[in-house]
This record gives C-alpha cells, structure tokens and sequence, in this order.
C-alpha cells in the first residue's frame, strides 16, 4: 500500500461544508384552462442534503404541506402532488417509515375557478436535512390573483421596510438583542490538543519499538561518532538529525492542514462517510500489523534521499532524516495514520501539526539523548520476537479504536448494527485475546520447546486480562466512565440498559428567562425540532450520560425551542429579511426567528448558553455526540 494510496484516503474523506443554501427554490402560477389554475413549487436539492414528502405520520419529520393565509374565489380540486422519485425507508431514529426526495423535486396543486376577483396567498412548507443537521421548517411564500393569472412567471416580489418586531408575542428588545462571538465563546477545545499533544509523543515512543526503527538507532548514532573530528560535533549532528525528524514530521502536519483547510477539519469529527472511511483506513492500517501486507513507499523515493544524505553538511542530515521516515513508514506508516485519524476528529486546524510535533519530538529524542551518552547504546536490548509482540499489540489497539468511528457511521445512519453492549463485547474479546497472546499461549513451538512471554509479556498479559475482566459488567449497563467517550451512547444497550435522560424545565424563553433571574442560573438553550433527526441522536447519545444530565439538573435552566412547533400564534406578523418578507405563524416560526435573528444561525441541533438577560456566555455548540466535548462545553 503506496502513501499516494494513504493521502487518497484521506482526500476522498475531506467533506465540503454545507451549502448555505441547501435548496433552491421558485414558484409559478399556469393557466391550465378557461377555470383551472396550477400552482407549482420547484425545489432543487444540493448533494447530501433531501426533502421530506408530503402526509408523512405524526411524530416523524417534517411533512411537504400548503397552508393558506387567505383564498378567495378558488377551489382546490386535489390534493399537494409532487412529481421526482421518492425515496422510501424505514427510520429507526423515528421509529417509522419516511419518504423523502433527494436532487429535485415539483411540488404541485390545482384550484378551480369559482368566482371573479380570486385571490390566495400562503406559503408551501417543507423539511430538510442532511447528516449532521436540519433546517428549521422552510417556508416559500406566495401571492396570486386573478391579475397574475396572465403573469408567465406569477412570481410575486414584495417590497417594504421591517415590520415591528415588537408584535411577535414575548417580544422584548434586549432579550432578542443580536449577539456576537468571540474566540472564547463555543467549545474549549485545549485539553484536547495537549490530550492529542500526549497521545502522539506515546505514539512515537512505541514506534521507536518497532523492528523498522529500533536497529536503526545504534547504527545512525554510530555513524554519527564515527565520521564526527570530536564527540561535540557528534552531538550537533545527532541534535541536528533529530531536528530535521521534527522538521519532516511536523510538515506532514501542516500538509495535511493544507489539502483540507480549516473548514473540511471541523467537518470531520462528525461526518458519517468521513467516520466509515477512517474506520476502514484504522482496519487496514490494523491488518498490516498483523502482517498481512506492508504498507510502503516507492523504493525509489527511499534510493534518491539516501543518495543525497551521503553530502555534507547540514542538507545531508536533513536527508538521513527524511531518508529514516520512508523506510520506516511499513511500521511508523499505520501509527502515523492513526494519530493522523485522531486529530482530524477533533475538529481543530492546528490538531494535525499538534499531533506531528509530538510524534516527532519521541522520535528525535532517542538519537540525541545516544549521541550524549553512547555507553548506554550497550544497555540497549537487541532486536527479537518482543518486536513482533508490539506490533500485534498495535494492530489489535488500533482494531479496537475503528470500532470508535463505526459506531458514529452507524449512529448518524441508524443501521442499529453497534450497540452498546456489543462494542464492549468485542472490546473484551480484544483484550482477552491479546491478553493470551502477550502470556504466550499462542506462540510458536521452537525445537518443540514453547517461547517464554517474558517478564513485560507476562505483565502486559495480566494487565490486558484485567482490563477484559473490568469491561465484562458494561455487557449489562454498568457506566464504564473511564472509556465513555469511545463507547456507544447508553441508549443503545440491549441488555440491562439504563436511560439517564434529562427532561427540559421550559419549552418558552421568556419563561426560562423569568425562572433564570429568579434563580440566578444561566440558561442551556435548545434550538431543536420534532423532526430532526440529530437532536434526537444528541439527546441519546450525550444527554444521557449520566456526568451530563447530572450537570444540566445541577447548574442550568434547560429550555427546548422546537421550530417546527404548528401551535399558531394569536396573530400572524410580518418581517423583512434579507429583502424578503417573511410571516411569523406559528411559535415554531417564533423560535426560528429567534435564533436567525439573535443568534445567527438557522440548523438544529443548535444550543447555546446565556444570562437572563440574554448575554451570551458560551456557545455555539452543534451536532457532536462526544460527551466529554458537551460537558466541556458545559462547564465554559
């Protein structure tokens, strides 16, 4: 396996960001005879993204539906029709079947004349998603009379300045006031830069135990105090060599940061493709430690920088360098990988080079640290089967962590093929195997003689099998807090599950608003919907872990603005955004306005957390199932 095939990989998972407008829309009026009319609404879908259908039962997503304001003159004659293919499937999130369009889609209705001077104006009402989000319910609003009748295109344009906000029931200026963000509002993402920092200087420690590096240090330090006129110019050369490691490792990083851009890193964490896509690269990279295949470099990538380190001078060293990452990379290639993995998940522009720079200063120490002292070089142990130990330790670790994006594919999907209890089952099986494996029980026979584990093969085999043993009561629901952020949500357990879940206090901001300055807790908004898909899933997989609900009971309001709530308010008002004159019907529209016009922002989940007065003190946080990221959050 090339690198050219590795960066590949990674090229097919670097997502574009949603559109800003996911679908684009028109309406028009056509005379289909002397006393029928059609009115038809055309929706053009953008790629990942699809549209609910029409009648879909209560409790499921948002349904394509026309609602009149005023209609005068006309009858309608049928029902709303709609003319594209209609995808069907079954919705485990909902519990039920949906329908839904994807690319386009015409939605259509005809009226009978039955009277002189008609008129009707109302808006078509739709639902749309994609994998990590939905919009609010999307509305197109139209106009028509027996004057517009003649009009080809029947589009009306409205016109007009901002109406009075202040008619919107609750209403209050300063409670509605438009917030700003700043770069210490949102998730704090710092622990887990120096978490990624840790994990790959751990990373490049145990590739240094991999039987492509570890002969090399003696023999590169050597060479060093060989071709050296005095140990001070060994030592230089051995800080230089590790310098340019660094130098090499950590270009890889902002490469990495380079051909995906700020944008494409945020969407990884998340994106359901991306998440399959590193679950199958951390399998592959597994399958390798196994021995099954090498990964490699082309050879002639390795001949043409060995050539250039035999010059002189402090290019030759940098080249030795590069040299030692492309014959190294069958073992330090799948390690590379995962880190690589790992920091693209966070979510971070400055995570790939984080997790370079720490990979690389474990690497570079080593051959410093001899160059200083050369007598330990004889304490050094030789190479071995301890080698060929590690390597499958790494195989099955990194088999182990696949199963981490596996079950966020399988979460945003709703296959239901990973459940809680069977992750930790096979997370069990795992240590138990490599907990045997590191005992000795399945090692060759050698002269009819069993190979000793040895000392450290013994105790990592005990410490596998306790750790096996300590996973065994999360078949039946115990928390097994110390790995919840790689397990499924607790709401996924078959057996002896226990749901954690917290209930909002209010569904209304003024009356979280009231009870927040009675109380003095700051207020946990929810922008969310009765049909999104991903509030759902955030609610089962973060709300109910139990360090979560336990922290939103204990320190917060908890209020839940559902946008697509119908429940009409008691008079129908008027805005203009954007140029475009929009209706407030329903509190719904309310809360929907809400978070367009206060917080800036119009896909749920969405949450965000003020004062009573409406100030802003941490927040945006979207769609994320990482409890430790939620809490994190929580405790701005």
């Amino acid at each position: 396996m090339t690198l050219l095939s590795y960066i590949l990989a990674f090229l097919l998972a670097a997502p574009f960001g949603p559109s800003l407008k996911p679908v684009q829309t028109s309406e028009h009026l056509e005379e289909i005879s002397e006393d029928l009319v059609r009115l038809t609404f055309d929706l053009t879908i953008s790629s990942g993204w699809h549209v609910y259908s029409t009648s879909l039962p209560d409790g499921g997503p948002i349904s394509a539906e026309l609602t009149f304001d005023t209609i005068h003159g006309l009858q309608p004659v049928s029902d709303l029709l709609f003319t594209g293919t209609e995808i069907d499937r079954e919705d485990p999130v909902f519990g039920m079947r949906v329908r839904y369009f994807e690319k386009k889609v015409s939605f259509h209705q005809d009226f009978r004349i039955s009277g002189t001077g008609w008129f009707m104006e109302g808006a078509l009402t739709y639902g749309a998603c994609d994998d990590e989000s939905c919009l609010p319910p999307q509305k197109i609003e139209f106009r028509h009379d027996d004057a517009t009748a003649q009009n080809a295109a029947g589009t009306i344009q409205t016109t007009g300045s901002r109406y009075g906000i202040s008619q919107i029931e609750g209403y209050d200026p300063q409670l509605w006031a438009p917030v700003s963000y700043s770069p210490d509002n949102g998730v704090n993402r710092g622990g887990s830069l120096w978490g990624l920092f840790l994990t790959s200087f751990i990373g490049g420690l145990i590739a240094l135990l991999t039987p492509c590096v570890w002969p090399v240090i003696p023999m590169t330090v050597s060479f060093f105090l060989k071709r050296s006129s005095s140990r001070s110019k060994a030592i230089t050369d051995a800080v230089t060599y590790g310098l340019s490691i660094i130098a090499v490792y950590v270009a890889l990083g902002l490469l990495i940061t380079l051909l995906f851009g700020a944008n494409a890193l945020n969407a990884l964490a998340t994106n359901a493709v991306v998440n399959i896509l590193f679950f199958v690269i951390l399998v592959v990279f597994a399958l390798s430690f196994f021995g099954l295949f090498e990964i490699t470099l082309p050879s002639r990538w390795s001949t043409g920088t060995d050539r250039k380190s035999a010059t002189s001078g402090i290019g030759g060293i940098f080249f030795m360098a590069l040299t030692l990452t492309i014959v190294s990379f069958s073992c330090t290639g799948p390690i590379i990988g995962f880190l690589l993995v790992d920091a693209a998940s966070t979510g971070s522009i400055l995570a790939p080079t984080v997790g370079m720079s720490g990979f690389s200063l474990a690497m570079a120490i080593p051959f410093t640290l001899f160059a200083m002292f050369p007598g330990w070089l004889k304490s050094v142990p030789k190479s071995g089967s301890w080698m060929d130990r590690v390597k499958v330790s790494l195989g099955v670790i990194e088999l182990a962590f696949s199963l981490k994006f596996l079950s966020v594919a399988d979460m945003a999907y709703g296959w239901g093929i990973l459940p809680r209890d069977l992750f930790v089952l096979l997370w069990l099986l795992m240590a138990l195997f490599l907990g045997l494996y590191l005992l000795g029980l399945f090692n060759r026979r050698k002269n009819g003689i069993r190979q000793k584990a040895g000392v450290a093969g013994v105790v990592s085999g005990i410490l596998c099998l306790a750790f096996a043993a300590w996973l065994a009561p999360g078949l039946w629901g115990k928390p097994l807090k110390a790995i919840s952020a790689f397990t499924p949500p607790m709401s996924t357990q078959i057996f002896g599950a226990h749901l954690n879940y917290v209930e909002p206090q209010f569904t209304d901001y003024n009356q979280a608003i009231d009870e927040a300055s009675r109380s003095g807790k700051p207020i946990l908004i929810d922008f969310t919907g009765y049909g999104c898909v991903n509030c759902r899933k955030m609610e089962a997989s973060v709300w109910t872990d139990p360090r979560v609900s336990e922290t939103i009971r204990q320190k917060f309001i908890l209020v839940s603005l559902f946008v697509d709530d119908k429940t009409p308010l008691k008079e129908t008002v008027s805005v203009v955004e954007n140029g475009t004159k929009v209706k407030i019907r329903t509190i719904g529209d309310k809360w929907s306005l809400l978070q367009r016009y206060k917080f800036g922002a119009n896909a749920q989940p969405f949450y965000v957390i003020t004062d009573f007065k409406g100030n802003l003190l941490a927040g945006p946080y979207t769609f994320d199932p990482d409890p430790e990221r939620f809490i994190r959050f929580l405790n701005y």
